[in-house]
């Protein structure tokens, strides 16, 4: 005779809910930052903070993941997700930078996290193409669904292969809740900018 499980009494929660969600990342405040550019300085390192965030993924279902970002955009962060979870944005994976998938050479490298679709913040690095820190060097940016949401300029698309396509979920327009409250916050979105368009990309730096 087969026994049946009462739920409450030994079933095993179904993950993939907001009570039960699939981690993608879990991460210590002390991993996060292995494998960081030893050129960082302190007073920058210092001021990212680790935070935990739930999103629904491109499988249906709630995952919870974490992003470093600065210590003063926390909150802004929050609400981010929060919106995109209430209106069940699909985010692929939040998964800092630092993991080892996204690692060459024991340096964190930025494509591929954005090969992997992948969405993160801080990451001690200049721009695409060089010549200054970009925002993201003091964790006042962050790159979401970067594998729908290419970086575009002329015959360049970042990742390689991605295409930007607005009727897939995922894809960002200027229509979207998500594009909206952040620049409700403040905040500045690539997908306005000229040369380059940066779809994934969205950044506030600080006030002068």
């Amino acid at each position: 005779m087969v026994a049946l499980v009462v739920a409450g009494h030994g079933q095993t929660p179904r993950r993939g809910t907001l009570k039960h969600p699939i981690i993608d990342s879990r991460m210590t405040g002390q991993e996060v930052f292995d494998g960081l550019d030893p050129k960082c300085p302190d007073e920058i390192r210092k001021r990212q903070k680790l935070v935990t965030v739930k999103y629904y993924s491109t499988d249906g279902r709630v995952h919870q993941g974490q992003l470093v970002i600065d210590e003063e955009l926390v909150s802004d962060i929050k609400k981010v997700f929060a919106l995109a979870l209430l209106e069940r944005f699909p985010i692929y994976s939040v998964i800092p930078i630092s993991d080892k998938r996204f690692r060459k050479e024991n340096r964190w490298d930025d494509e591929l996290s954005m090969e992997a679709n992948n969405t993160s913040a801080f990451n001690y690095r200049e721009v695409t193409g060089g010549g200054r820190l970009s925002n993201h060097a003091y964790g006042r940016a962050v790159d979401i669904n970067t594998f729908l949401n290419p970086y575009i300029k002329g015959d360049i698309i970042l990742p390689h292969g991605a295409t930007y396509d607005p009727k897939v979920e995922g894809t960002f327009t200027a229509e979207s809740p998500v594009v909206r409250e952040f620049l409700r916050l403040g905040w500045a979105w690539g997908g306005t900018w000229t040369s380059p368009r940066d779809y994934q990309h969205f950044e506030k730096p600080p006030k002068k």
